[in-house]
């Protein structure tokens, strides 16, 4: 597996060996001791999600502000802009954000610390996105950063105006969220 640094050093890109032939191809998607040996990242995954979203939805910034997750997204079907930021406030990098096309095509991962809201917008006629967590989802600890807040300045490759939730549009501004410490 080839491991990416983003431009937030904690948020990484995985690329996993694909193996092709005339049948088609095969990889791991994911394997503790090899994740372990090379990101130096020691996990546990105790949950796994999976949507479907059409073309132009936008879904995020979500996070838990207790019981936070780590998570390892990728796209089966279709392609997503995916974004992280950074919402640790002793974090040199905090409020900063980084993103990463992740499609079928590509086969890429993200490794999305806790600490991080998570967000993607579907850039394809629809995506699947696939992601395991280190924590169990927890309602009543679901925050959302808005996706627009201009202090996070994100470039999100949007054409026209995205498909959000109603949770998702009362997202709050960084200023006015929870962090963490």
């Amino acid at each position: 597996m080839k491991v990416i640094p983003s431009t937030i050093p904690e948020v990484l890109t995985l690329e996993p060996e694909v193996f092709k032939d005339e049948r088609g191809f095969f990889f791991e998607s994911f394997n503790e001791r090899a994740f372990a040996a090379d990101t130096g990242i020691k996990v546990h995954f105790v949950q796994d999600n999976h949507s479907r979203s059409v073309r132009n939805v936008l879904r995020g910034l979500h996070y838990q502000i207790l019981q936070p997750q780590g998570k390892l997204v990728r796209v089966t079907v279709g392609e997503v802009f995916d974004v992280a930021v950074d919402l640790r406030k002793k974090s040199v990098t905090f409020g900063k954000w980084t993103a990463e096309y992740l499609s079928d095509k590509n086969r890429r991962m993200r490794w999305i610390p806790a600490g991080f809201a998570h967000g993607f917008l579907v850039t394809g006629d629809c995506a699947e996105v696939q992601y395991k967590t280190t924590d169990y989802w927890a309602a009543q600890h679901e925050r959302c950063v808005a996706w627009n807040d201009p202090a996070l300045g994100i470039s999100w490759p949007l054409k026209g105006e995205p498909i959000v939730s109603q949770k998702d549009r009362a997202g709050k501004r960084l200023r006015d969220a929870e962090i963490f410490p």
